[in-house]
């Protein structure tokens, strides 16, 4: 394989380099190892490789080191000594094209998406529900949808579901879902939900896709890091939830595109385990079945996390690139997915995969790659490539200067509140007594208004009014029915785009 159409991964024993198939590279991968064992660095070399073959990437941040990226790299000590027996790597210390997220809005880019685009399933996820709230939530989405009734931010929600407390005839056939202890359940989560911090996830402008995979003006891809340093410490669920709709997304408004030459994103999901604990059943099928699915849009989806038994069976069977760091193995618990991981590759007769796994130095990987038909290669033994970047953080003021000269800067920075939910239920609520008082007080007798004549003409205004509110609840369910329904789209046969 050339250089143009794969990248370089690092060495093997022999100083000869191992590499990837770009074309290959949607067929998704994994990133493992114990703590301390290189992973990071792993990670921020394949971002670059992405990058400069002009595939964007989005990567979570979760220790703030690799945030490195955007900056050029100043090799050292041993890291100097391994660039200088990779001859052929052509190393050049060099920045990268990187954008800066965070979902508090303080250290990046503010992160935003709506309550419409995530649904009541990730929604309902993310806020631990049970069967019970889980319908009650959905009841309430649907009244959201035949009211015309934007949800854009949490303030939206807990607006509709005090409003159907007091009009529970807006549910119609679904009134039966909607219980009174279910709604108040639904409004004490969002309010911990709210504690976490998790408020500045939801409103507008919401994250725009083609802000991600838009290149860099020098065709290099741009890499996205979202800080999720407090995040996934703090608001796991949050995390783990914002992932899975942002996957969601790509798998919904992506086109097909076949057996491409390289993939259009890359995704890099650390700890990954998150995603897939205490995840409902239903939900943990989708996310298989859209990380089977999602290669033919062009996207590549790799998993970081300390042991490859962190990721359901269905997952790893459709992983093609494997790369395991160093894992220590104490208790018989531990030897045991020692061994598990060891035959997940395909045997090489130069040596004993499990005894190689516990005697790895940092920076070196056991490496199953794809071979040019798709199949697993022979498993290697790799040390991995030193970044161009900076292996370490930014400062303050390098953080600063990518944010002033951000291609986002200023698009995403100030929140948007226009009129959604909040404000229409409020507005409702304030004209009802007017209205009620003014028909009292208005209220005339049929000769009070001319006999026949005021009430042809109480006829007619009432048929008007009539007429008025049934166009405006068709154009009402014209919108709903565009409101998008998050997670895995078509697949849940639910899902409806805004």
């Amino acid at each position: 394989m050339s250089v143009v159409d794969s990248f370089v991964l690092g060495a093997d024993p022999q100083g000869q380099p191992i590499a990837q198939a770009l074309r290959l590279a949607n067929r998704h991968g994994l990133v493992a190892g114990a703590t301390g064992t290189g992973k990071t660095v792993t990670l921020q070399r394949l971002a670059e490789a992405f990058s400069d073959a002009g595939v964007a990437v989005f990567a979570a941040d979760i220790k703030g080191d690799l945030c490195g990226l955007g900056a050029p790299g100043n090799p050292q000590g041993k890291v100097a000594e391994r660039i200088a027996g990779m001859p052929w790597l052509n190393h050049s210390p060099r920045s990268y094209p990187v954008t800066l997220w965070d979902v508090a809005g303080k250290s990046g880019h503010p992160l935003r998406t709506t309550l419409s685009e995530m649904g009541p399933l990730l929604l309902g996820n993310l806020l631990e529900l049970t069967d019970s709230q889980q319908a009650a939530l959905y009841a309430a989405f649907q009244v959201a949808d035949r009211e015309g009734l934007l949800l854009l931010d949490l303030k939206d929600l807990k607006a509709l579901l005090n409003h159907l407390k007091d009009h529970p005839e807006m549910l119609g056939e679904d009134r039966a879902l909607f219980a009174g202890a279910s709604s108040q359940a639904l409004l004490r989560r969002l309010a911990t939900l709210e504690q976490q911090g998790a408020e500045a996830l939801f409103g507008e402008p919401a994250l725009q896709l083609e802000d991600i995979l838009h290149p860099d003006r020098d065709g290099r891809g741009r890499i996205h890091l979202l800080d999720a340093s407090r995040l996934v410490h703090e608001a796991p669920k949050v995390y783990a939830t914002f992932l899975l709709w942002l996957l969601a997304e790509l798998f919904e408004q992506l086109p097909e595109r076949g057996d491409a030459d390289k993939p259009v994103l890359a995704l890099f999901f650390d700890e990954a385990h998150l995603l897939f604990a205490d995840t409902p059943k239903a939900l943990q099928e989708r996310l298989e079945q859209v990380v089977r699915l999602i290669r033919s849009k062009g996207v590549g989806v790799y998993f970081v996390t300390q042991s490859p038994s962190d990721l359901p069976d269905e997952v790893l069977a459709q992983l093609g690139l494997r790369i395991q760091h160093g894992l220590r193995a104490f208790t018989a618990k531990e030897q045991k997915s020692l061994r598990a991981v060891a035959d997940g590759f395909r045997p090489n007769p130069a040596f004993d995969s499990l005894s190689v796994l516990t005697e790895l130095g940092i920076g070196e990987a056991l490496v199953g790659t794809l071979e040019e038909k798709g199949t697993p290669a022979m498993v290697q033994r790799v040390a991995i490539a030193p970044p161009q970047s900076r292996i370490g953080p930014l400062n303050e003021a390098e953080r600063a200067q990518l944010l002033r000269t951000s291609p986002q800067a200023g698009r995403y920075d100030r929140p948007v509140d226009r009129e959604s939910a909040y404000e229409l239920l409020m507005a409702r609520a304030a004209q009802a007594p007017t209205e009620a008082s003014a028909g009292k007080a208005g209220k005339a007798t049929p000769v009070e208004e001319g006999g026949l004549g005021g009430m042809a003409g109480e006829l007619l205004g009432s048929l008007a009014s009539q007429v008025m509110k049934t166009a405006v609840r068709q154009a009402a369910n014209q919108i709903g029915r565009q409101l998008v329904r998050g997670l895995m789209g078509s697949l849940l046969g639910g899902s409806r785009r805004r």
